[in-house]
């Protein structure tokens, strides 16, 4: 049976396994930097990272914060899953998905969206046609976006948060959950409300 190696023991990693098991995949090998996790829902964890072993199978990196997903990536040799896909999700054979990105439970994707590599689109989101988003994007559940939009490198759209069509969101940003954005905003910025509107820049 192929197998599926997941880097990061978290909550996150939970939804991913099922999402491996529910492709008629099986988990690997599970790496965590702690030490102190030597096991995850009745799985070995290791803290060594094996480079045969991550040669052998493709990994996830299961950990839902944007930029250690990227250091984690960039720092080692890890040969990325294709897009790890839940049977639930909706997702246009007219979409283009990179490599690491899972796509949970009852999301959607519609045509023209073009996705980057090691994305979260978490359960219920909606990514509607044309949309564009960069590498290290997290979009959480239940948020939606309008057809057109532009989301830069790493940035995180809240829960339940929605932006209108053809807004751009700069790199690094993080929009708040609930949040409606009708305005482009910059990059590395915190906005929130309703409108979304900078509060704070990092």
């Amino acid at each position: 049976m192929r197998k599926i190696n997941l880097f990061g023991a978290s909550g996150h990693a939970k939804v991913i396994i099922d999402i491996i098991e529910n492709n008629g995949f099986d988990v690997g090998q599970i790496f965590d930097d702690n030490s102190d996790i030597n096991s995850f829902i009745g799985r070995n964890v290791v803290s060594i990272y094996s480079k045969e072993l991550l040669d052998i199978n493709t990994t996830i990196i299961s950990i839902g914060d944007n930029r250690t997903r990227k250091k984690i990536y960039e720092n080692l040799e890890i040969k990325l899953e294709k897009p790890l896909i839940h049977p639930s999700a909706i997702v246009s054979s007219n979409s283009v998905i990179g490599k690491g990105t899972v796509i949970m439970p009852n999301a959607v994707v519609n045509a023209g969206t073009i996705i980057g590599k090691n994305c979260i689109i978490n359960s219920g989101a909606i990514v509607e046609h044309d949309c564009i988003l960069k590498d290290y994007v997290h979009i959480s559940p239940s948020a939606a976006l309008a057809g057109g939009v532009n989301i830069g490198e790493g940035a995180h759209v809240g829960i339940g948060a929605v932006i209108i069509q053809c807004v751009e969101i700069g790199e690094w940003s993080i929009i708040g959950a609930g949040a409606v954005v009708s305005k482009s905003l910059p990059a590395n910025c915190t906005a929130v409300g309703i409108p979304a509107k900078p509060i704070k820049f990092h």
